[in-house]
């Protein structure tokens, strides 16, 4: 699907669709306003009639208008002007693009960036569209011996009729563009099989990646990892014989003085719970355990895209959870990177071990800050749902500026504490401390455990296991959390 924008007059702009909106109130958006003069009247007799009430999302599609260059209009409810802001926005920007994907046409002009709202400008409103068109398009069928139709929609122009904003206009496709590449990248990755998405699989797309947008990477093997002291990272991939990997990207966007932001994601390709094993419903879905590592991949290819003027460093361990004869057993202790020492109590709790021997790894790269997402604990869905990621920081300014960039992008986060009263669980009477701490606050507890491996830089921990995919019928990765983490990088790099 490619994407642009230009400003012109509705009424004269020779689309295949044109898309504008209106309110309740049958008040018209000031580009319907424009397509019912070029009509002499015809949208407001629409209107009239009661073929079209204005109500959030609804949608009604026009053919042949007289006095209009577009071979069809299509009439998108914006609602009560009075209540219209982000989220009745992205309402109708999805209901629009899933209005179009139904009917033959294979260009759009969208006259939807130009509506006042409290909130995001031209800018975030041109990148709502572009995500919203993206989402529609985006399909997953790699793995089936039939490949779906593809889309006749293939090329949405973001547009205007106002010369000022045009500049808002590039910069918002601009953005939006890299953000649902990144997007798209994370979801493929986590909607692959685990049979096919192996640990090595997921090196080998880290190596591709950096061949197409110029990253500096290198993957490490398990003599790396056991040179390094990675105890706790490998006693996770003990039952499994597929060999753990460890991906180091660079994205250099900024001197080499100037320290990086670190992104470390959660790998595990497939997670049976090891010893400790899972339920056999729905285990299926453990496959996008590795969703947090394909979020990072996704992210430096929307950085690397946009060309940010920082550097980031992503890490991405990886590997399997599997019982068999050599897993490791709940009791057993092993020695992290760090050299604290863990009682794993429970073999299902693996993600967090993995991520102690990275986030020990990210402190020699003397980072400004860094951010590890994981699809970590069931307990965080029971907390916050599907909604929201559950985010925890050792910085209040680090863990603000994670909140306001998840509520631009509307990928949002929720802060959950971070007291010195949850450590208390995961004291262990044979080893530094356990690697679980019970029932109670299981999203926290996990957090203070990575927490005993950051205390060396400014860090956040994203808990993404209620956000990172759907379940049911819409079964499927949904590349959260990129949009905020690109959003987050953005800003960053704004200075």
């Amino acid at each position: 699907m490619e994407f642009s924008t230009k400003i012109a007059a509705p009424e004269k702009h020779p689309t295949a669709c044109v898309v504008v909106g209106v309110f309740e109130s049958r008040k018209l958006s000031r580009a319907a306003e424009a397509l019912d003069r070029a009509a002499r009247g015809q949208l407001r007799e629409i209107l009239r009639s009661g073929d079209m009430n204005g109500k959030t999302g609804s949608t009604r599609m026009l053919y042949r208008i007289r006095g209009v260059a577009a071979e069809r209009i299509l009439l998108v409810g914006l609602g009560k002007e009075k209540d219209f802001g982000e989220r009745q926005y992205r309402d109708c920007a999805r209901a629009a693009f899933s209005a179009i994907r139904e009917t033959g046409t294979s260009d759009a002009s969208v006259y939807l960036a130009e509506l006042q709202l409290d909130g995001g400008d031209a800018a975030w409103r041109a990148r709502q569209l572009v995500l919203a068109a993206a989402d529609a398009g985006y399909r997953f069928d790699q793995m089936k011996s039939k490949k779906a139709e593809p889309l006749p929609l293939a090329r949405i122009t973001v547009s205007s009729a106002q010369r000022h904003d045009a500049p808002a206009l590039e910069r918002g496709v601009t953005e939006g563009r890299a953000i649902a590449a990144g997007m798209s990248l994370a979801r493929d990755l986590g909607n692959l099989p685990a049979n096919v998405c192996t640990p090595a699989y997921l090196a080998e797309r880290a190596v591709k990646l950096g061949r197409e947008w110029k990253l500096a990477v290198e993957v490490l093997e398990r003599k790396d990892m056991e040179k390094l002291g990675m105890g706790s990272l490998l006693s996770v991939t003990r039952g499994s014989h597929q060999p753990p990997k460890f991906a180091i990207l660079r994205y250099s966007g900024a001197g080499k003085k100037e320290r990086p932001v670190v992104l470390i994601g959660k790998g595990i390709t497939f997670d049976t719970g090891g010893i400790s094993l899972k339920p056999a419903a729905e285990m299926d879905e453990m496959k996008f355990d590795m969703c947090g590592a394909a979020s990072v991949l996704g992210t430096l290819r929307a950085v690397a895209e946009l060309k940010l003027k920082l550097n980031v460093i992503g890490l991405v361990p990886t590997c399997e959870n599997m019982p068999g004869g050599a897993a490791t057993k709940p009791g057993d202790i092993v020695t992290s990177m760090s050299g604290q020492t863990v009682e794993i109590l429970n073999t299902d709790a693996e993600g967090r071990l993995i991520l102690a021997d990275a986030l020990s790894y990210a402190e020699r790269f003397q980072p400004q800050a860094v951010v590890d997402i994981a699809t970590l604990t069931g307990a965080i869905i029971i907390a916050l749902g599907h909604v929201c990621s559950g985010l925890f920081a050792n910085k209040d300014a680090l863990a603000q500026e994670l909140q306001t960039a998840g509520a631009e992008s509307w990928d949002r986060v929720w802060q959950l504490p971070l007291w010195d009263d949850y450590q208390e669980p995961l004291k262990s009477n044979f080893a530094d401390f356990a690697n679980i701490g019970g029932r109670p606050a299981g999203s926290v507890t996990a957090a203070c455990f990575l927490s005993k491996f950051t205390r060396k830089y400014d860090w956040a921990h994203l808990d993404i296991a209620g956000t990172a995919w759907k379940s049911g019928r819409e079964k499927g990765a949904t590349g959260r959390p990129v949009p905020l983490l690109t959003t987050f990088l953005m800003k960053r790099a704004k200075g």
